[in-house]
C-alpha cells in the first residue's frame, strides 16, 4: 500500500497549484521544461548506448547484496540488464521526452 502513496503528494500539489495559482504554475512548468527535456535526452543517449552494448554482448547481471535467511535458502539482490530491459528503457525515455515536448 505504500508504493502508490509515496509519489501521490507531488501530483496532488501540482493539481492544487493549478487550481489556486494557474499562471504561476504554468510559468514554473515552462521554466523547467528545457532542463527536464535536456536531462531526459541525456538519459535516452545512455539507454541507446546500453542497447547497442546489449546487441554486441550478453546480458549484464550485477550482484548487489545477499540476504541469508537460512543455510539452505538465501535471497540475492541485484539487477539484470537484458535486451528487453534496454528496449523498454529506450521506449520509456522516448515517450517521456515526447510527452514533455508536446504537453504544453
Amino acid at each position: 500500500w505504500i508504493i502508490p502513496f509515496v509519489p501521490l503528494p507531488v501530483p496532488m500539489l501540482i493539481g492544487v497549484g493549478l487550481l489556486l495559482f494557474p499562471t504561476a504554475t504554468k510559468n514554473l512548468r515552462r521554466m523547467w521544461a528545457f532542463p527536464t527535456i535536456l536531462l531526459l535526452s541525456i538519459v535516452m543517449i545512455f539507454s541507446i548506448n546500453l542497447s547497442i552494448q546489449q546487441i554486441n554482448s550478453n546480458s549484464i547481471y550485477q550482484y548487489v547484496w545477499s540476504w541469508t535467511l537460512d543455510n539452505d535458502f538465501s535471497l540475492e539482490f541485484g539487477y539484470l540488464f537484458d535486451p528487453l530491459t534496454s528496449i523498454m528503457s529506450m521506449l520509456i525515455t522516448t515517450v517521456g521526452i515526447m510527452v514533455l515536448i508536446y504537453s504544453d
